[in-house]
Parts: structure tokens; sequence; C-alpha cells
């Protein structure tokens, strides 16, 4: 649960009447904290969360150990987010805090550090090792503490039965569409058709592996609860949020769509804005390739996935941002395979699932495919439709931002896509990050190097000749790679005959539009002060002043 500052300072002001000492730890921290002792505490106190069933635990600042508000100065410069990236590096399962807060109580500054449970079965860990609370203090997680929370493998929230619920709590229509999806899926003959559709719907959603001995699990109430059962989940509600945003980037219209999931997915598709786009993918035509935006299959992949890899222990939503050109979808959880570029690679398959009962239900209901095809699916939908590849953001650890685009962004390259259907995946995956200006690694550019794609000082590349040749794209490869030194010397040279002295933002701009495209402004006044020292090693011209006051001059010969 994410709080506003109204419901944070209401129950921190609880915390300190009641002083909950295993899973909320206050510190004075008057102007700053160790930060290897703050790793220490998110191990800590993540065990004791995970111990005692509890959904979170908060360190606090700005309140000492009798319990009086006086009030914090750590990290007031504004960097307190960062904490967020920098905890990572030393904790297992790339684990962060779930958000930290900056709010003041009594008129005293106030940051607390909202701390996830660690994961079932799997000890939190601060450096490689693990940790547990002691009175004020930390200490290492005691062998019965370890044992109980390695005790929980195998244990999946997913698979948890709600000892309150039964049918009555699942909605009808929901139930109706699993028996139809579940039978279509399993029908091998007429035979075993007819057999199937003479169960029950406890029958069925047990063969579907929904319910347990007919009773509802987490998996089934999420997948096929009625909206109103929602109250099962102790206030937390599954849900997919659609948001329109307009050009400018304010959100327009959106609408809530809580379980059951299993429809919820058609109605967020529904609502989307799926229009028919038109382009010329090839040269040689001019009659316009025509499709929609957004591919069904891809859109209703990516939601499914969020909800099969969810984690709702985290309490989160999903979100659907849907913007002129693309969709965003944003989900909690980490993800799973680490990099996109190894759920790419032939045979890979998950370590685990997050929700493995779930996903097991999901799969019989024709919703994802557990043989890790969901990625390689939507590129390759994507490749043919010549439109850029999904990017993945996995810059937060714990939530997993997927963008899918509803138009091309340079069509050059679908025009490259067009002629070259022999180009593997990850070498189109490479090319695709090229083309959205995103940092490849040194590796990688190389491997592509060696093929003749880009060219280019890493990481400034741009696609190579051989290349932009083929595309069309002759006048964007001589703007991408500049002009010759000499051709530069000569400009400045001129310039210089005009303007008798001059500087280096000057000259700049004097060469407006002949430095290379790819270069952003630093580079570009780097790459003219790199001229004009060889012009004056060579004696052609000087300089007098410096900083800001330097003017270069011609020398007389």
């Amino acid at each position: 649960m994410i709080y506003t500052d109204e419901q944070l300072i209401e129950k921190i002001k609880q915390m300190i009447i009641t002083f909950e000492d295993e899973v909320v730890e206050f510190k004075e921290a008057r102007t700053s904290y160790s930060f290897k002792d703050i790793g220490k505490y998110f191990s800590a106190l993540g065990n004791e969360a995970n111990i005692r069933g509890k959904k979170e635990a908060w360190l606090i600042f700005g309140v000492d150990n009798k319990k009086n508000i006086l009030g914090t100065a750590y990290r007031q410069d504004g960097n307190l987010q960062n904490l967020k990236k920098e905890i990572v590096g030393g904790t297992n399962e790339r684990a962060t805090f779930m958000e930290i807060y900056d709010l003041k109580i009594d008129n005293h500054r106030i940051v607390a550090f909202q701390i996830p449970p660690a994961t079932r079965g799997i000890p939190a860990t601060w450096n490689g090792a693990a940790y547990a609370r002691e009175d004020e203090n930390t200490c290492p997680l005691p062998m019965d503490k370890m044992d109980l929370i390695r005790s929980q493998i195998g244990v999946d929230w997913s698979k948890e039965i709600i000892e309150n619920a039964d049918l009555s709590d699942l909605d009808e229509e929901a139930v109706a569409y699993a028996r139809e999806l579940f039978i279509k899926k399993q029908k091998s003959s007429r035979k075993s058709t007819e057999m199937l559709e003479k169960m029950s719907d406890i029958e069925i959603l047990n063969k579907a592996g929904l319910l347990i001995k007919g009773k509802v699990t987490n998996a089934a109430l999420i997948l096929l609860g009625k909206e109103e059962s929602s109250y099962l989940f102790d206030g937390f509600i599954p849900r997919i949020t659609w948001t329109l945003y307009s050009g400018s980037g304010t959100a327009k219209a959106y609408e809530h769509f809580d379980m059951p999931l299993l429809l919820a997915v058609d109605k967020t598709y529904a609502k989307i804005r799926n229009e028919k786009y038109r382009y010329i993918a090839g040269q040689q035509t001019l009659f316009p390739d025509e499709t929609y935006q957004y591919d069904q299959d891809v859109v209703k992949e990516i939601l499914n996935n969020c909800i099969a890899h969810s984690n709702y222990q985290l309490r989160g939503k999903i979100n659907v941002e849907e913007f002129e050109d693309r969709l965003v979808f944003i989900n909690e959880g980490n993800f799973i395979p680490e990099t996109v570029e190894q759920a790419l690679e032939e045979g890979y398959k998950p370590p685990y699932y997050r929700n493995t009962f779930l996903c097991r239900a999901m799969v019989n209901l024709y919703m994802i495919d557990t043989n890790a095809m969901g990625i390689p699916m939507m590129y390759q939908i994507q490749r043919e439709k010549c439109f850029p590849l999904p990017t993945y953001d996995l810059e937060n650890p714990s939530r997993v931002m997927v963008t899918l685009y509803g138009k091309i962004l340079d069509k050059n390259y679908t025009q490259l896509l067009k002629s070259n259907g022999d180009l593997d995946l990850q070498t189109v995956l490479l090319l695709d990050k090229i083309q959205k200006h995103e940092t490849i690694s040194k590796e990688s550019y190389n491997e592509i190097k060696k093929l003749g794609l880009v060219e280019g000082r890493y990481p400034n590349i741009y696609v190579s000749f051989k290349i932009a040749d083929m595309v069309g794209q002759k006048t964007e490869y001589v703007r991408n790679k500049g002009l010759s030194i000499d051709v530069y010397k000569q400009i400045i040279t001129n310039a210089l005959e005009t303007m008798d002295k001059a500087s280096v933002t000057e000259l700049k701009q004097v060469l407006v539009g002949a430095l290379p495209a790819i270069l952003d402004d630093k580079q570009q006044s780097k790459k003219v002060s790199n001229i004009l020292q060889a012009m004056k090693r060579e004696g052609m011209a000087d300089v007098e002043g410096t900083g800001h006051a330097a003017r270069w001059y011609l020398v007389e010969k």
C-alpha cells in the first residue's frame, strides 16, 4: 500500500503510541545516518515482517528512542529517492524500499522508509549477511528465525485458500467464461468435450487449477472474484487502471477495472483507442501499408503477464497509461528473467514463477504461456509490423514498466526491416535501441560493428553507411558522421578572417549544421575546442585569455 501524507502521519503517530518494536525502528538521525546501517535495518526489519506475517516494516528518521519527534535533515538536498537504487546493490532478490516518504509532523521533517517483508523462503540479506532485530539494534539472523523463513520454500501466495470464501464470492459470468476457456484448451475429442461439459462448476474449476477441493484460492478470487468480494484481501483491491493522457501529458480520462481480472483484460483492451495507422514502408511503392496501432495479441499478452507475475504482497495495481503514440504498462514486482536479452535467448526458461498456482491456472485458461514464449512472440509481431520493439524499463528493481509503440519512430529503420528479413531478433533489438537513442553495451556494439551495421565512437553510435545507403539514409549518415577536419578548419579560418577574434561558443554557432548531429551540445563544444587546438599546434591560430574570456584569432604568416 502506498500512503498519502495524511494517512502516514496518522499511522506514524499511532506507531509512536503502540511502538511495534519488531517491525518499526525509530532513529533520531539529526543530520546523517550510516548507509551500511540502513542496509542492515532493511534486512532485519524485512525478515521480522516476514516472520510475523506483516505487509510492511518501517525505519523512521526524526524520532528519538524516547518517542520525541525532533525532525531530521537527512538527505535534505533532494537526493533522498536515490536510495531506492543505491540499496539494490547490497540486497538479494534486487530488493528495495516500497516507498520513501518525506513529510512533516508538527512542523518537524520526518523521513519514513517503507520496507517490504522478505520474500517467502528467502531471508533478506545485506551484503550477503542476514540480520534480525535485537532491542534497538541489529544482529545476525538467529538460526531458528533463519529456519523459519527457509521452511516457507514452496509456499505460493496464489495457492493459499481463503477460509471464509466460497463459490458465492465468484462472478457468474467469469466462471462461465473460465469453463468455456478450459474446455476449449482441454478438448482432444468430441467425447472428452461432452464429458467436460457435463461437469459442475466446482469440478471444472478444480481441474482448471483455480480451486483446491472446492475451496476458493487467492488465484481464483483474483481471476473470478466478484468486485464486492475484494474485502477478503483485507483492503487490497486487485485492479487494472486505464488512464488517457493528452499530447501535453495531462490526464484526460481514467477508469478502474476491478475483479474479476479474467474479464477486466478485455474491458481494458476495449477502452484503448486502437486506430488504423497508414505508412509507406518501402520506397518502391506509392501504396501505404495499413495496420492497427496495437496488436490485440501483444496488448493482452502484456496485461495477462502483469496479472500472472504481479507481486500481490506489495498490494499495488496494474496501470495502463495511454498516450497519443504509445501505451505504457506498469506492474509491481521484479522482472524475473533479469534482462530482456536473457528472455529472448533460445531455449530460455525462467528459474521460477512468482505465482506458480496462478500461472498454471492461467495456462489452462489460454491466458499465458509458461514456456517463456510471450516476450519473443511480442517482439516478433512488432518486428513483422516494422514497428519499434517494446521497451522494458527495469530501473526500479521492484517494478516493471513496458512501453508499446503505436507508430513508426524512424521510417528508415522500417525500410531496413522490410528489406532484411534474415536479421536475427537479437540484432534487431540492438538496432531498435539505437533507433530510440538508448545506450547499448560495448560488447554488443562491437558485435554489430563487425557486421558493418553501425559506426561512430562508442557510445555515440549511428547507423552505418552500408545500411544508410540501403535505406536511403545518406543525408542522415553525413549529419551523424560530420565533415572532414580540413573542412572544419577552412570554415573556422573564413569566420576568423571576418570576425577577427571569436570564442569557442561563437565558432560553434558558425558550425551549426556541420557538426555531427549525434553529439550533444557539450560534446560539440569539445569538438570545436579540439579543432582549434589542432590549428594552434599547426601554427594556424592562437588564443588570448582563458576560460569564458578566451578569444581565438588567426596567426599571420
